[in-house]
């Protein structure tokens, strides 16, 4: 297991973005671990994120930010269920009225959260150590 310097990531554009979504594939949240702040404008989700900048096998508690968030969607995630587990496939931005849009965060399963910000502000930091996992991600060809 290869160490590797806690990633600390600032997107401010779809291409930024597209950065932070290869980091987040395969991280795993809890749907308690949600937390969107109307007044504040934040969206914030803590999860385990899997290091594949460490060659696998690791994973690390990490948190995404996002900021200028005006709304807040979620499809078919059970929102009343805060033990129920996610993962994330990808997080997109599709344009709107420039310079915000729609940032959406796709999860295994169909399920995916979407929220209308003003412009791409998103933060990635990991916030723990990393620790050693023997489940790897599985993907169908």
């Amino acid at each position: 297991m290869g160490k590797t310097a806690p990633l600390r990531l600032l997107a401010q554009d779809a291409e930024d973005l597209g950065v932070i979504s290869a980091a987040m594939q395969d991280a795993v949240a809890k749907v308690g671990d949600i937390t969107y702040e109307a007044k504040s404008r934040l969206l914030t989700i803590a999860f385990n994120r899997y290091c594949w900048e460490a060659g696998g096998s690791v994973r690390v508690r990490s948190a995404l930010q996002l900021g200028g968030v005006m709304a807040v969607q979620a499809r078919r995630i059970r929102r009343g269920v805060r033990d129920a587990v996610l993962e994330v496939l990808a997080v997109t931005f599709d344009p709107g009225e420039a310079p915000g849009g729609i940032v959406t965060i796709s999860c295994a399963g169909g399920g995916d959260l979407r929220a209308v910000v003003e412009c791409v502000d998103a933060v990635l930091a990991d916030v723990s150590e990393p620790w050693p996992t023997t489940r790897a991600p599985a993907h169908e060809e």
